[in-house]
């Protein structure tokens, strides 16, 4: 067969990573395509992954739309002499618009947000079949299959991810427990109207968590001055082994709040809309907690209770050892989606 894997975002390539190298293995042709935007480029270097840059990210909702129509264009460019069978991508706008020029292939998005839904409305109809977590909050549509689990199990679950401990020490991270705040930069067209973590709240996060152990900032942006000397400096696939070492996300990222939660972290996610993943991993599993803005005296009060626990890091295991029974592995999930042509059973 010969896939296509449309890559818009970091966390696309992880959760793609191992079923390229699977399906490259089964005999099957696999064809990348990029895009630059944070260290999407980076990590499919990194990981020695072929692909090829078909458009860079701007900010604005105009521009994110021109972006989208350039993509379609330039696939139907790089295709029209040789089809293939499957697109597959994450959101999928370009992928599910650029399916339908080709009668005899099928568009497989995955997508686990429900709040960019002015686009999501338009790949609900167009996809062949839009794959979510159980845990997605929304029909989508009369091509909706839900599969038990998270996007994040495509790469880090136990089958395909083993933590390094080395990692964490050879950044010089090892001595004490280890906190980690996430910021983002709100500029993905899933962000717009978006925002999380008060300045005033990272000022409060930071002073508390430095009293118990090592504190660190993931960030896209720039940082205030102030927060520059706690900024995380790694390559951007040791992120990981970092997170399996964490006893604490505090952030404004769903995807890495759900990372965290899958590895066996605790992790807060602040956002001013929720998640259906995040929300069903606190429900379920109270390994997830959820904030909106402006929560910022139930932020600190959860956060002491967490670290009032005798071993905050073995409660969030023994909860993430729970999560795992009642999920797939995506990556195998995704395998037998595309050879049978059918999502795989339940049973």
């Amino acid at each position: 067969m010969r896939v296509v894997i449309d890559i818009l975002h970091p966390a696309h390539v992880h959760v793609f990573r191992h079923f390229m190298s699977e399906m490259q293995a089964r005999g099957h042709e696999v064809i990348v395509f990029s895009r630059h935007k944070d260290v999407t480029v980076d990590l499919l270097d990194a990981y020695g992954i072929s692909h090829e840059v078909l458009s860079t990210q701007r900010a604005g909702v105009v521009a994110l739309a021109a972006e989208m129509g350039l993509r379609c264009t330039r696939l139907v460019q790089k295709l029209f002499s040789r089809p293939p069978d499957v697109f597959m991508g994450i959101m999928g706008p370009a992928i599910a618009v650029t399916g339908k020029m080709f009668p005899r292939a099928k568009s497989y998005v995955f997508y686990d947000n429900e709040s960019a839904r002015s686009v999501n409305k338009v790949v609900y109809q167009l996809a062949d079949l839009y794959c979510t977590p159980e845990a997605y909050q929304e029909p989508a549509g009369p091509h909706h299959v839900r599969y038990p689990g998270y996007h994040e199990l495509a790469y880090l679950h136990p089958n395909w991810f083993t933590p390094d401990p080395a990692v964490v020490e050879r950044y010089g991270l090892g001595d004490k427990p280890l906190f980690l705040l996430r910021f983002v930069a709100w500029e993905s067209i899933h962000d717009v109207g978006e925002s999380g973590l008060s300045l005033d709240l990272k000022r409060e996060l930071i002073r508390r968590l430095s009293e118990r152990g090592t504190v660190v900032i993931s960030s896209e942006s720039e940082l205030p001055a102030e927060f520059e000397p706690y900024r995380l400096i790694i390559e951007p696939e040791d992120i990981h082994h970092v997170l399996a070492q964490t006893s604490l996300l505090v952030g404004e990222s769903s995807t890495m709040a759900s990372e965290a939660a899958v590895l066996g972290c605790h992790a807060f996610f602040v956002s001013k809309t929720g998640r259906g993943v995040n929300d069903e991993q606190e429900a379920k599993y109270g390994i997830n907690h959820c904030f909106t803005i402006g929560e910022d005296e139930r932020v600190l009060a959860r956060l002491d209770e967490l670290l009032a626990l005798p071993d905050m890091r073995a409660d969030a295991e023994e909860r993430r050892d729970r999560m795992l029974a009642d999920s797939v592995d995506l990556t195998q999930w995704m395998i037998e989606l595309v050879e049978n042509g059918q999502p795989p059973s339940r049973s």
